[in-house]
């Protein structure tokens, strides 16, 4: 698994678990439809950061507390 894949994993698992939509997190978050669908879609082959961050303030986490998964611990995460 890919390090945006394992991103956008968490990301729709916040998603659901705050029984949000992609379209509340785009527009709390204030990232294009275009992007968000990209990059929770998995057409982006890697992760930018500020994208990442803005998203993680939405759901009111830190970064640390975003990346504290095990989707992230893996040895085997591929790094794009």
């Amino acid at each position: 698994m890919t390090l945006s894949q394992a991103v956008a994993i968490k990301v729709r698992k916040l998603l659901k678990e705050r029984n949000m939509t992609e379209y509340q997190l785009e527009q709390s978050s204030g990232i294009a439809h275009s992007t968000m669908s990209c990059f929770l879609n998995g057409r982006y082959k890697s992760c930018n950061l500020t994208t990442i961050v803005l998203i993680i303030r939405v759901f009111g986490m830190t970064v640390g507390e975003f990346f504290t998964d095990e989707l992230f611990e893996s040895e085997d995460l591929i790094v794009e």
